[in-house]
């Protein structure tokens, strides 16, 4: 009977538990995560299976966390180091687990990146930001976060590849941060993509922090519509819809010619926003785009993202770095938009509400509805969303060419 007891008990996952209790560090952080998905709403179409993700991967014994190839590509499997590339996809399901399956196949190949940008795409209406062509100079602003972070990086030590790989993370697009460490760092994806996600999914909360500490009460007050009808705009866009259907082709065009290594992600944001724009045409193909695809690729990248963050993976000082640089990183892009706006009030009559700027990073639109929920806490009156997204927007045309040029220069 003893000997019955002693079988179950080791069946059981709680000696490891035991003999490790960093493990519970980790349900702690999966069940924060799950909370702030659930309870307060932030991004639970992400932060749920990335959280999710996070729980299946430390349960020991469950062989669903993934296992990190090392710069060679490298992996211990059973006892054995093994190169994961000349490994066939069945024979990394049967000896690493469905987890690791999923992860080499659809995450380190860079398939799912563009996937997700295309469906981006198909949600994302570009009308905004073609009636206020001028505010997108702050997507563009805003960029300067991941430069920022890129040089500090280096000088802190990491190789150029892998500062480029966490300065991508002020870019506020998981996807483009994923496709940049695949190209650059692979060996740092792990932590990378959950800095980058988790700092996404916490937008409502590190845009009101920044923005406290940057602007004045009558700053955050200027009234867009207002200064609209004081200073309107000469410029007059008689059809809107042809407009909508050549920015998508002539982006597309443009980006190939001079940045061909963001085509790949610029590329599919492009068609699957031309699919939407064309109509019932292609209805059936934006469909797909926008839901199921979509849809089954945020699934796939959540679980296998928060499978990444497993004890050894995590809880290490090279990872720690890397999510205290991400979120310098990723403050410093919203303070880069909101002092363009600042400089650019100084020498203009038509005042921009500095909400604008802080919204040049690529969290679409959740960043847009967050700086609008700023702003009518101030006056109830001021919607600023419709020219928040306009900066919004061109932040993920701005993230996407960023990592092209990185990947130009240091892949």
């Amino acid at each position: 009977m003893e000997d019955i007891f002693v079988k179950l008990y080791e069946m059981t996952a709680i000696s490891n538990i035991i003999a490790n209790p960093s493990f519970l560090i980790m349900y702690a952080i999966a069940f924060v995560l799950l909370y702030l998905g659930i309870r307060k709403h932030y991004e639970p179409l992400l932060l749920v299976p990335i959280a999710f993700g996070v729980l299946l991967a430390n349960f020991p014994g469950g062989e669903m966390g993934v296992i990190q190839a090392d710069s060679n590509g490298m992996v211990e499997v059973n006892g054995v180091m093994k190169n994961i590339w000349e490994m066939s996809l069945p024979e990394i399901a049967h000896d690493l687990g469905i987890m690791n399956f999923l992860y080499y196949m659809l995450i380190k190949t860079g398939f799912l990146p563009p996937i997700i940008f295309m469906g981006v795409g198909a949600l994302t209406d570009f009308g905004p930001m073609l009636r206020n062509l001028r505010l997108s100079i702050f997507g563009a602003a805003a960029q300067m976060g991941i430069f920022t972070v890129l040089l500090v990086a280096i000088l802190m030590g990491f190789t150029p590849q892998e500062a480029a790989s966490l300065g991508i993370i002020g870019g506020a697009d998981g996807p483009t941060a994923i496709f940049t460490t695949i190209k650059l760092a692979p060996h740092l994806l792990g932590p990378i993509a959950i800095a980058a996600y988790s700092y996404m999914a916490l937008v409502p909360v590190i845009i009101p922090l920044v923005v406290k500490l940057l602007c004045t009460k009558k700053e955050l007050m200027i009234n867009m519509k207002e200064q609209e009808k004081l200073y309107p705009s000469k410029t007059e866009i008689k059809n809107l819809r042809v407009l909508k259907i050549v920015f998508p082709i002539a982006v597309t065009t443009v980006v190939a010619i001079f940045v061909p290594t963001a085509v790949s992600l610029v590329g599919m944001l492009m068609f699957g926003n031309l699919i939407k724009e064309i109509g019932s045409d292609t209805s059936r193909l934006f469909d797909a785009a926008s839901n199921s695809i979509m849809n089954a690729a945020t699934i796939f990248l959540g679980l296998c993202v928060g499978a990444t963050m497993t004890v050894d993976a995590f809880l290490n000082w090279n990872t720690i770095g890397i999510v205290i640089g991400g979120f310098l990183a990723f403050a410093l892009s919203i303070a880069s938009g909101i002092c363009m706006v600042k400089i650019y009030n100084l020498f203009s009559k038509k005042k921009i509400n500095p909400l604008v700027g802080a919204t040049g990073l690529s969290a679409v639109p959740m960043a847009s509805r967050v700086a609008n929920d700023i702003a009518i806490k101030y006056d109830p009156k001021n919607h600023v969303l419709n020219y928040c997204m306009s900066s919004n927007i061109s932040g993920v045309i701005g993230s996407a060419v960023a990592a092209g040029v990185l990947i130009s220069f240091l892949g």
